[in-house]
């Protein structure tokens, strides 16, 4: 792989490993069980360099933000290199999220430049709001020829030839501005230098390197923490491939393991689950000998495999398993949510080590990784090469708020000082998560001080966010707030928002006010929507400037109330 502290930036690491790798395979693209798209890393130059001279021609300078919104495809990471060879910043966007939120986070981040998903773009422009977008250039990918795109471009015709100039940046400029994944109230823009994903890649290739030869599948949307790293900077300059596909059914997924010979992937917590429980599935419909000879072999495997890997004795002795796996997978990474410690026994009995990390936006990619020397499933590893951790304020049993100081922390969130001021304290970043490091310096999570939820799928939600579709609800006052958040709990999962209503004088929660919490409710997307209800019946404490005192609130309801007075919706 290159050596990445010879490097000032991110473009110029990817500049040169488009030319030492020129012949290696560093993108395919399936669609099913079709083959789409298979780019060396030659080709790839080919196809990036014409866009970058586009982008130069129509004033696209260094320091200018651009703003990707698609699926996984090889058009993201084509579109990204021609970013950084100008010398912008990328800002990427969550494609799962609503036309008026895109439109949101394009004023908030000031992008000049947009490159959209037809399907996305149509979205779009259908908002009641459409006129107010602020990116001055857009480019439609996979736009049928003749479409009405409303004063953007075509992707595949916005090229030009000759060479673009090279536009070298600074370990201190700024590379991305990342969104997390709270939008609905204030935008979280994560501002994040090259030098902080630098030095995250050069920490997550040295205890899991690639090299050329490495297959990663990428099924976790581009615009994500971790597949950004692990499945576009990390394979590029090592030389190694990424495979999209362009559907997450099941049955293509499983195929795409076995056609491509995946080496590493990179799944949310839910989906690990989702292939347990196949797996055990499979395994109790085995006939009764069968099953038990399977089992005494997983009990070989795990017996051999207890201090570190062996992927060849593991393979030897459970081959069905790992041929279903396309026989050559290393490790699944996870994170972003709560990880069963079963679950990634189960994968590691049978040969197959989920590497569980923990990490958030603000500080890159992960502060912490399971190096599996020796494997640790109560854990969420040790922390990476170059990060300090800290537990701060720790409680009789060491429970404390994690901090973190490194390289790979942010350098603020974009136009909010304030906020900026109150998460990065004296150069430590606050996690506002809970934890404590066990005797052997691995960490263990038991919560979260802060008032957010991860789901099961690896998204942040943020209460403030959901509060706007319950506006104008007729009670008198109204909060929402995570439920762990006002009742700690030692313990991950299971986590659910409530809302906390304060009624009128002389008003009742009946039928009528139900019905209307309800039909609100169901406004949200699945993973958003409030599991429960609690009335309260003082004024909720506020700042000077009328905004509720969260904390405070919250403290209250705890020291009155028991979990049990929240009623389910």
């Amino acid at each position: 792989m290159l050596d990445l502290q010879k490097y000032s930036c991110l473009g110029a690491a990817l500049r040169d490993a488009l030319d030492r790798f020129s012949g290696e395979i560093c993108l395919i693209e399936a669609d099913r069980d079709r083959e789409k798209t298979r780019l060396t890393y030659s080709d790839f130059k080919e196809i990036a360099l014409p866009l970058a001279r586009a982008l130069e021609d129509a004033e696209f300078e260094a320091g200018d933000r651009a703003a990707i919104l698609m699926t996984n495809q090889s058009k993201w990471l084509i579109s990204a290199y021609a970013i950084f060879y100008c010398g912008g910043v990328l800002v990427p966007l969550d494609y799962k999220l609503t036309a008026a939120e895109h439109l949101q986070l394009l004023a908030h981040s000031k992008a000049k430049v947009l490159v959209v998903e037809y399907y996305l773009w149509r979205a779009i422009t259908q908002t009641p709001d459409f006129h107010n977008i602020t990116a001055k250039l857009v480019l439609v990918t996979e736009a049928p020829l003749g479409a009405d795109l409303a004063g953007g471009f075509r992707w595949e015709d916005f090229k030009r030839k000759g060479a673009p100039d090279f536009v070298m940046r600074q370990r201190e400029d700024v590379a991305c501005i990342v969104y997390s994944s709270g939008t609905g109230g204030r935008p979280k823009g994560c501002v994040l230098t090259h030098e902080n994903y630098l030095e995250q890649c050069r920490a997550l290739t040295a205890w899991y390197p690639f090299w050329p030869g490495v297959r990663y599948l990428s099924i976790l949307p581009t615009n994500h923490a971790i597949d950004f790293m692990v499945g576009f900077i990390g394979p590029f300059v090592c030389g190694a491939c990424v495979v999209h596909l362009r559907t997450l059914r099941p049955e293509f997924v499983r195929d795409a393991f076995v056609r491509y010979r995946i080496t590493y992937v990179s799944l949310v917590p839910m989906i690990v689950k989702n292939l347990e429980r196949g797996l055990r599935a499979k395994i109790d419909e085995l006939p009764g000998w069968k099953r038990a000879v399977l089992n005494r072999l997983i009990a070989l495997n795990t017996m051999l495999t207890r201090k570190r890997p062996h992927p060849r004795v593991s393979r030897a002795l459970l081959p069905g398993v790992h041929r279903a796996f396309g026989g050559e997978l290393l490790a699944v990474f996870t994170g972003g949510a709560f990880m069963e410690p079963s679950t990634m026994q189960f994968f590691y009995n049978l040969g197959i080590p989920v590497a569980n990390g923990y990490g958030l936006t603000e500080a890159g990619t992960a502060l912490t990784l399971n190096d599996l020397k020796p494997f640790r499933p109560d854990t969420v590893g040790k922390p990476m090469p170059g990060v300090e951790l800290r537990v701060l304020n720790p409680n009789d049993e060491g429970i404390g708020e994690i901090a973190t100081r490194s390289k790979t922390v942010m350098s603020h969130y974009l136009d909010d000082p304030e906020l900026t001021l109150e998460t990065i304290v004296e150069g430590w970043l606050l996690t506002g998560d809970l934890g404590r490091f066990d005797k052997t310096g691995h960490l263990q999570l038991f919560g979260r001080k802060k008032n957010m939820i991860v789901t099961e799928g690896g998204k942040n939600i943020y209460p403030e966010d959901i509060e706007n579709v319950f506006d104008g609800l007729p009670v008198k006052e109204y909060c929402i707030l995570a439920a762990n958040y006002v009742w700690p709990q030692k313990q991950l999962g299971r986590e659910t928002l409530i809302v906390v209503l304060r009624l009128e004088q002389n008003q009742r929660f009946d039928s009528a006010l139900l019905e209307e919490v309800l039909k609100r409710n169901r406004r949200l997307p699945d993973f958003k929507r409030v599991g429960g209800y609690v009335i309260w019946e003082k004024d909720f404490p506020r700042t000077a400037s009328m905004k509720i005192k969260r904390q405070m609130l919250g403290e209250e309801i705890s020291k009155t109330l028991q979990r049990e007075a929240v009623v389910s919706l």
